[in-house]
């Protein structure tokens, strides 16, 4: 049952394309364009609209990159907390690193880097030594003085003025950082401070994906806009601004409707002129509704999003990363949209997994764990886990040979090879585990292609697990969510911890 596609990716490219074109025409000289959400591989949209291309917003700016350059904001208190971004499981300051690399293949400059709201927080000046040290440009931006409520203030020599300028040369400065309250809006708000005070006009406007403004307020793609960001408490909210000012219904967040006002006098007071827009909405660029193809597709993903979310959230409140309101709140839209944790196709045969696991005494120090993968096809794959395996190796091993047609009683792995792996990890290493977690069993297989043509078939085959929805019984040690992390499945998981030990590595 290979996934229907929901959405064109092309069209939506043609669109937004137009209405960026449109907006800086709107204000000639110069549009600073700050790019909500992930700039690349955003594999959220992806998800809740089936077609998405995840790196659409890059195919965006290669055919503008003529008119365009990057300046990329990342939070100096996310570099302290070593905050994550969980989709690629690395850090936020390696995730702006990775991008930099990922702008230089796609021929894309980045004129600098940003570290705003920085207070010479030892993580954040050690990621300022790095970049400086291999010769890209960074700035710092202290926390703006008077931000929110002194607009008298945030406009002058000590709010805005305090930040050193960037100079940028081409009409279209886009703005990017990974993951929200990175300081895009405020670096954008600075450089335009800045620019007037040079004569240059120039304008804001931001680059949206979610919420979509046209579609309801409960439509199940911004119902999942609202899980994804239930830890920071974002709420989808009807417009009051553009419904007085348009009578029309648009949907924003709590956050840009929140900030509006303050917002508004901030650019009148930089320009001296009358507002710009009437509307939180009106800053916006989204033409994501003019990709959408199969509206009951896009629902149908964007509901199990939302249960995909909530195992997040409830694993994430295990290990102490997410408060027990967050979990709540996921558990909150869950309900609103009539759902359950057991709605995935994958989480009952997951479990079951560890039940026969425990029934035939097969688990390993006492922890029985369960996996579980939906293939294209429709079909589901377990595996549990073993004194041989964790349960995720266990369980790509499986599919792999099913999708590969080899039956079950013949081995991938060269028994030499995984006889050699564990006497290193027991008896050079010192670990007192020594069954293979995924990372280990992906290398062994890997090396077994050498003598065994049938786990050639199989390799192969490791890329069709791609976009298939994974469930695990037990929260994944690094070994194995490295290892389905590169396999580029969706990956949920019960909050359960697959060891009775406090510190797993």
């Amino acid at each position: 049952m290979q996934d229907a596609a929901g959405f064109d990716s092309d069209k939506y490219l043609q669109e937004q394309t137009r209405a960026i074109l449109d907006r800086m025409q709107q204000f000639g000289n110069k549009l600073y364009l700050e790019f909500g959400g992930k700039l690349i591989f955003d594999y959220h949209a992806a998800r809740v609209l089936p077609g998405y291309d995840p790196n659409v917003k890059m195919r965006l700016l290669t055919q503008l990159k003529d008119q365009a350059e990057i300046l990329l904001c990342i939070h100096a208190g996310a570099i302290e907390r070593r905050k994550m971004r969980a989709d690629f499981g690395i850090t936020y300051d390696a995730d702006a690193m990775k991008l930099i690399d990922d702008l230089r293949d796609w021929g894309i400059d980045l004129r600098a880097v940003v570290i705003t709201r920085f207070e010479d927080q030892p993580r954040a000046e050690q990621f300022r030594n790095k970049l400086l040290r291999r010769d890209i440009s960074v700035y710092t931006h202290p926390p703006t003085k008077g931000y929110p409520a002194n607009v008298d203030r945030i406009v002058s020599t000590e709010g805005y003025g305090a930040n050193p300028y960037i100079i940028t040369e081409k009409p279209l400065v886009v703005m990017t950082g990974p993951g929200p309250g990175s300081g895009k809006l405020a670096t954008c708000l600075s450089q335009i401070y800045h620019d007037h005070r040079r004569g240059i006009r120039a304008g804001y406007a931001k680059f949206e994906t979610f919420p979509i403004w046209n579609l309801p307020l409960l439509h199940p793609v911004n119902v999942a806009y609202e899980a994804a960001t239930a830890d920071l408490d974002d709420v989808n909210m009807i417009d009051p601004f553009h419904l007085e000012a348009y009578g029309t219904t648009a949907i924003n967040y709590n956050r840009d409707i929140e900030a509006f006002p303050v917002l508004q006098k901030i650019f009148q007071r930089i320009t001296g002129g009358t507002p710009v827009y009437s509307s939180p909405t009106d800053m916006g660029v989204n033409r994501a509704t003019a990709g959408i193809v199969d509206d009951a597709v896009i629902q149908d993903a964007a509901r199990t999003e939302v249960v995909r979310r909530y195992f997040r959230y409830a694993s994430e409140f295990a290990m102490g990363l997410v408060d027990e309101r967050t979990v709540e709140r996921a558990h909150r839209l869950l309900e609103l949209l009539r759902l359950s944790p057991e709605d995935l196709p994958v989480v009952a045969p997951a479990r079951q997994a560890a039940d026969d696991a425990q029934r035939l005494g097969k688990g390993h120090a006492g922890v029985y764990c369960g996996a579980a993968i939906r293939l294209k096809d429709g079909s589901i794959v377990v595996g549990k886990n073993s004194p041989l395996m964790h349960a995720a190796s266990s369980l790509v091993i499986n599919a792999v040979k099913h999708l590969a047609r080899v039956p079950d009683e013949i081995h991938l792995l060269a028994p030499s090879i995984v006889a050699s792996v564990t006497k290193m990890k027991k008896e050079i290493l010192g670990q007192k585990a020594v069954s293979l977690d995924l990372e280990e069993t992906l290398i062994a297989l890997g090396i077994s292609v050498n003598t065994n043509p049938t786990a050639q078939l199989c390799v192969e085959k490791l890329k069709e697990l791609r976009g298939c929805d994974v469930h695990m019984t037990h929260i994944p040690t690094p070994g194995d969510e490295a290892g389905l992390h590169r396999l580029g499945v969706h990956l949920t998981s019960d909050a359960n911890f697959a060891t009775k030990n406090l510190f797993v590595s």
